[in-house]
């Protein structure tokens, strides 16, 4: 038995003129969760699919849990599990008769489907809306849902596909346990999201990718240490001194210093911590109050801004559309 879950060479999609997917190699181990991570439009949803083996690659070669994603597509549905942007299920069924019609058509026989059904329930706090329709959950129970369906039959690779966006703070949190439970009870993750604080948190593992190629890949630590620097914040206590605080950290620090959107914040990229000391003692003896100061490694959002000359939130593209 390989030790990857997927392995990819090459593995590339066209739609028209548009390279999506544009010569990806992959190489996931199994266990734990690796975060694919790009904005909308990079390409991820399009990997997925052809991982899944919802859709051909036209070039390139991959494996999922040692089989091939094309001449062995049928015994890769039978080991893996998706999670789609959208809700899959029947929003006019109720969340017990949703899973149990799962349950049937992956060979659980009467009562065994309904058992199954209510374990899940339970087992996602679920059980008190069991026999309300679908339509009338909230957003982070259809996530819950959807999950559920997706794991009637433990997967040993279950595909996320920005399983949190659109949700609360707290219906995220509630997603991200149940990724994490599903880890502990043996379950490899394919996670993709433009939501770099996801990312960090869940992922033991990352690839950044951006317009159809892979820029770059490792733990959340790594990326960071990548860009070779720490990250200096600073939040000016009067947004009229901001300006004047930013020219003098330039001077100080010798590189440029942003302005972030709180009127009273900047940041810039520091190699030295002690020149960064000296910069924020220069911003005292000028008599600029600061009203909070942090130096430390730079976040994903830097990083990623680093690696791709742009944020992570973009429009989406014709590839959204195609996917």
């Amino acid at each position: 038995m390989t030790d990857l879950a997927i392995e990819t060479e090459g593995l590339t999609k066209i739609y028209g003129d548009l390279r999506a997917v544009d010569g990806i190699d992959l190489a996931i181990a199994r266990g734990g969760v690796h975060g694919f991570l790009g904005p909308n439009g990079a390409g991820k949803t399009t990997a997925i699919r052809m991982l899944a083996t919802l859709i051909r690659p036209d070039a390139g070669r991959g494996t999922v849990l040692g089989h091939d994603i094309v001449k062995e597509a049928d015994a890769v549905r039978s080991l893996v599990g998706l999670t789609g942007q959208f809700a899959s299920v029947d929003e006019d069924l109720t969340g017990a008769e949703n899973l149990r019609l799962i349950a049937l058509l992956y060979g659980y026989r009467g009562q065994a489907a309904s058992r199954r059904a209510m374990e899940l329930l339970e087992a996602f706090s679920l059980a008190d809306a069991a026999g309300k329709q679908v339509k009338n959950y909230s957003g982070g129970m259809r996530r819950r849902i959807d999950i559920a369906a997706s794991i009637i039959v433990s997967p040993e690779l279950l595909f996320l596909d920005e399983p949190t966006t659109g949700l609360d703070p707290r219906a995220r949190n509630e997603v991200w346990d149940i990724i994490r439970a599903l880890v502990d009870f043996g379950t490899t993750v394919m996670l993709t999201t433009q939501y770099l604080d996801e990312a960090d948190q869940l992922a033991d593992r990352i690839s950044v990718i951006d317009t159809g190629k892979i820029i770059a890949e490792g733990s959340a630590t790594e990326l960071k240490a990548s860009v070779g620097a720490g990250s200096l914040h600073v939040r000016v206590m009067h947004r009229n001194d901001r300006d004047t605080a930013r020219e003098l950290l330039m001077r100080e620090l010798d590189v440029d210093v942003a302005r972030e959107a709180d009127p009273q914040a900047l940041s810039a990229s520091v190699e030295d911590r002690a020149r960064a000391t000296r910069a924020l003692s220069a911003l005292e003896a000028a008599g600029i109050d600061v009203a909070q100061f942090s130096l430390g490694q730079p976040s994903l959002d830097e990083v990623f801004l680093a690696l791709t000359g742009h944020p992570a939130e973009k429009t989406a593209t014709d590839e959204e559309v195609a996917a």
